[in-house]
């Protein structure tokens, strides 16, 4: 296994203009065993620790270890966890890349960010997680995009293929379709994250609630059917939640009820959101079909009323969809 960096005083690359700071540095303290995943993704996970842990076996025989991953799939999955999980049992810590920080609105200095990190995570042994990978691994050939983007886009691929350094490279994405066709070929590895089947569920029900007190005839099969479609990060917070209603109660000891409810209250919740985002795809269909009598144009604003293609005052308005 590479030698383990030593964490001593470390001068943290800053953005030249704004002086903030281009990364975060973190330890963690998790038990590996509470990172709960498919099987097939588990199993990935150990790979690559394996070939980490025993680098210097592959490297007699002129081998590398994998140190550039990619891990993709929808929110809440488990990807930042099984970053924090390896972090904790290699006991290397976490760093951190803040994208907010790194782009920049002046020419060039996106791209002088980003190798003032690469520059930085040579140097030692890190875990490196670049969340959200898809704000600077945009597809290149979308048409909406502006040329800085795309230079971004070059700039990290170069980064990517030129790195030479021991620390463990992660990049996370909920959009993979978003990504450019050849970030894929830069990684070791891609691992998928799914949302957890029935076993999975069950466990995280027993995992996070070992902690504290509970009746014994709690019905986890029960929970695992409600919870059909929910992430990792959802049953979470949902048993947090339950926890905190058995405590603040003075119960003795929490119910089926408890988690029951908080079950419900997320279920109402995602039902909530999910209408606003209709009413808002709605509202955004029907401004699109607003035309001007005059001419016929599409391109009409409404709150002038004007259409931007004649000119022309409009006095009524009329909707092409009923």
């Amino acid at each position: 296994m590479p030698k383990q960096a030593i964490k001593t005083t470390i001068k943290i690359p800053c953005n030249a203009d704004s002086g903030f700071p281009l990364l975060k540095i973190k330890n963690y303290d998790y038990d590996f065993d509470e990172l709960i995943l498919s099987d097939n993704t588990r199993n990935q996970i150990n790979r690559i620790i394996d070939e980490f842990k025993n680098s210097d076996i592959l490297a007699t025989y002129n081998l590398n270890y994998k140190n550039k991953i990619l891990l993709c799939g929808k929110p809440g999955t488990g990807k930042t966890f099984s970053v924090q999980a390896i972090s904790s049992l290699l006991k290397i810590p976490v760093v951190h890349i803040r994208f907010d920080a790194i782009i920049s609105s002046f020419l060039g200095e996106t791209a002088s960010n980003l190798r003032k990190v690469f520059e930085f995570i040579e140097k030692e042994t890190w875990i490196v997680l670049f969340d959200e990978v898809d704000i600077i691994g945009k597809n290149r050939d979308d048409i909406h995009e502006h040329g800085e983007i795309k230079r971004i886009v070059n700039n990290y691929l170069q980064m990517l293929d030129d790195f030479e350094g021991k620390s463990l490279l992660f990049a996370a994405t909920n959009h993979q379709n978003m990504l450019d066709s050849a970030i894929w070929r830069r990684f070791d590895a891609v691992i998928a994250y799914d949302l957890p089947n029935e076993i999975e569920r069950k466990k995280l029900f027993e995992s996070h609630l070992i902690s504290i007190k509970k009746d014994v005839n709690i019905n986890f099969d029960y929970l695992v059917e409600m919870t059909d479609g929910l992430s990792h990060s959802d049953i979470k917070m949902i048993i947090i939640d339950a926890m905190k209603t058995s405590i603040l109660n003075n119960q003795e000891r929490l119910s089926q009820h408890n988690i029951e409810y908080s079950v419900n209250n997320f279920l109402l919740r995602g039902k909530s959101l999910n209408q606003i985002q209709i009413n808002k795809k709605e509202l955004k269909q029907y401004w699109r079909e607003i035309i001007c009598e005059a001419c016929g144009c599409t391109e009409s604003d409404t709150n002038n009323k004007l259409c931007s293609c004649c000119g022309k005052s409009i006095e009524k308005i009329e909707k092409t969809n009923n």
